[in-house]
């Protein structure tokens, strides 16, 4: 596959046509290509292919703040060459012109965008697309431009200029710079910091009794070098057991390529890098909480949740009722809290544990969405303990929040308990549905049943047929009740100071000896921290 792209169009949220960039060939216009795109039904795939032009075009999209990216090509491509190629647009887009992305911001600087398109793809190949290389390629006029005008400022080499028109533009290029595609030439920053932020998305089924069916979590490591030079940094990363065992419990890794992958193949945990300047992921990697060994999966004793959800369906008298019991747990990291300093567990706090620390670890947000069958009409009745609950019959979905503030008073259970109606069936309608006494065809019933005078006085025939009316009705009725309740349940939620998978970075090191333009008595600020969000990632099954 050696394909090449051939024109990138961008719309807003109204289907208006915001920027369109030809590359190479003679694409499909953009006024023809989105009402072929549109035809195709919601939610539409990333890749479309569209046989009926000519040539025949597959098209990859991306949608991000509103605006819709599309990207056309008329020979085979690698597809995830193409999208990936169109996440690096979006987040220089956002490096240069600042989130978030507004169709305005675009339109008002087209000379960046243009230079940024141009220098990122070339006649269809992807070239440069790192932001800081970009820094150095791509000419910004901001406010200091404006006001001094095209003066040569030994701050910055001026764009597009020979070096015959200024005797001392030579001397302000960097000297033995390492190409480095990924950092830019020249850093210099007044405050020396590093950062680390580890953030995993949890994912976890269970079943109605409560054991995990599946628990994924999903990790990305963002770093942060903000150290003037070119540094050469060491992070080591260890698991709940150690280092030695990290390389089973991480799965899939995906690295930045400033990551020296023999380092880390010779020692799993171990990350040397140059870091590009500013913030950006440094690792990615997926940690599954329930492995297998030997084909039967290992003791479930060890996954341990933040939040649990029981879902209790078919109460009250004619099973019409349902409750939700939201528990919260305590969790932490163990020993991570040890290493509370700088550099290990948090940004600088002291002794004692502060909330959203390893050591204290505190969660957020925490919002339980209950989807609800289509039959159901209505919620007469939706009573919870803390927080509020809302009810979207557009969607069929209940969802009770829990604010902060609440969370924070200390309480560990919460319930919240609702009462559901169906629809109006034919029986309902036929005998009263307006509850005065009317039948369904709009008159009053004034007939009654005719006993014979010469029954005995012992006989109850019509008090039991009454009674055995009574109960098929409430049977009949909890059996049309049963298809009404919830059969499953999610809670999303966020940690700060915990992850599921016990990973830590346990130091984050200079190399004095590999770096350069760091000074000998500089130390940069170190620090750490952890987040854990599941967007409805926890789902309980009835």
């Amino acid at each position: 596959m050696n394909g090449v792209i051939e024109a990138l169009h961008i719309f807003d949220e109204h289907n208006t046509l915001v920027l369109s960039h030809t590359y190479t060939s003679r694409p499909l216009q953009a006024n023809y290509l989105l009402p072929l795109y549109l035809e195709h039904p919601a939610p539409r795939p990333n890749l479309i292919y569209l046989p009926n032009t000519n040539p025949p075009t597959l098209v990859f999209s991306l949608t991000h703040a509103n605006l819709l990216f599309l990207v056309t090509t008329s020979s085979e491509v690698e597809p995830l060459l193409v999208l990936e190629f169109l996440h690096r647009i979006v987040d220089s887009f956002e490096e240069f012109l600042g989130a978030p992305l507004l169709a305005h911001k675009i339109e008002s600087s087209y000379d960046v965008v243009a230079q940024l398109l141009t220098e990122m793809c070339d006649a269809g190949t992807i070239n440069t697309t790192e932001p800081n290389a970009l820094r150095d390629m791509v000419e910004v006029e901001g406010f200091m431009d404006k006001l001094l005008g095209n003066l040569n400022l030994p701050t910055k080499a001026p764009f597009g200029t020979s070096f015959g028109s200024s005797q001392s533009t030579p001397s302000l290029l960097p000297q033995n710079t390492p190409a480095l595609p990924w950092r830019r030439a020249n850093v210099r920053h007044t405050s020396n910091e590093l950062y680390a932020d580890v953030i995993e998305t949890l994912s976890v089924t269970l079943a109605p009794s409560g054991r995990p069916l599946a628990a994924f979590a999903n990790g990305t490591i963002a770093f942060t070098s903000k150290v003037s030079g070119v540094p050469d940094i060491l992070v080591t990363l260890t698991g709940p057991s150690g280092k030695h065992n990290l390389k089973s419990i991480i799965d899939l890794p995906v690295f930045h390529p400033c990551v020296r992958l023999a380092k880390w193949r010779e020692q799993p945990g171990l990350l040397s890098f140059i870091p590009p300047d500013g913030r950006f992921t440094l690792a990615g990697y997926e940690v599954d909480l329930l492995p297998f060994t030997d084909g039967k999966p290992s003791n479930n004793a060890n996954l341990k949740l933040p939040v649990t959800l029981e879902i209790k369906t078919g109460l009250g008298t004619t099973g019409s009722d349902f409750e939700v019991r939201l528990q919260l747990h305590k969790v932490g990291l163990g020993s991570q809290s040890a290493n509370r300093g700088a550099g290990a567990g948090g940004r600088g706090f002291g002794a004692l544990p502060q909330p959203g620390t390893p050591a204290s670890p505190s969660i957020h947000d925490v919002v339980v969405t209950i989807p609800l069958p289509t039959d159901v009409r209505n919620l007469p009745e939706i009573r919870p303990s803390k927080g509020d609950a809302t009810y979207n019959p557009g969607d069929q979905v209940l969802e009770w929040s829990i604010s902060n503030k609440e969370l924070a008073q200390g309480t560990s259970s919460y319930a919240l308990r609702c009462t559901v109606v169906g629809q109006l069936n034919g029986d309902e309608n036929e005998e009263d549905p307006t509850g005065f006494g009317f039948n369904a065809s709009g008159g009053r019933d004034y007939s009654y049943d005719e006993e014979p005078y010469q029954a005995s006085a012992g006989t109850t025939t019509k008090p039991e047929k009454a009674v055995e009316g009574e109960e098929e009705k409430a049977e009949r009725k909890t059996a049309q009740n049963k298809i009404l309740m919830p059969s499953s349940a999610s809670v999303s939620f966020a940690v700060k100071g915990w992850l599921p998978s016990g990973l830590k970075v346990e130091s984050i090191i200079i190399d004095p000896r590999r770096s350069k333009g760091l000074g000998e008595n500089v130390k940069p600020y170190k620090g750490v921290k952890y987040l854990t969000v599941s967007k409805g990632g926890v789902e309980v099954r009835c």
